[in-house]
């Protein structure tokens, strides 16, 4: 599982944000979340784990 870690993230990333759009959610800290979850998961990808 860690070997995929980077892109099981930007899967979550993926689903959260249709999700946010069809069904408009919202919390007052989604947008830092959201951004965390992108950064953590590039990175992963880019390092190759």
């Amino acid at each position: 599982m860690k070997k995929n870690l980077g892109l099981l993230l930007l899967g979550i990333w993926l689903v959260v944000h249709g999700l946010i759009q069809v069904v408009n959610f919202s919390f007052s800290g989604l947008s830092t979340v959201m951004a965390i979850l992108a950064i953590v998961s590039g990175a992963l990808i880019i390092v190759g784990r």
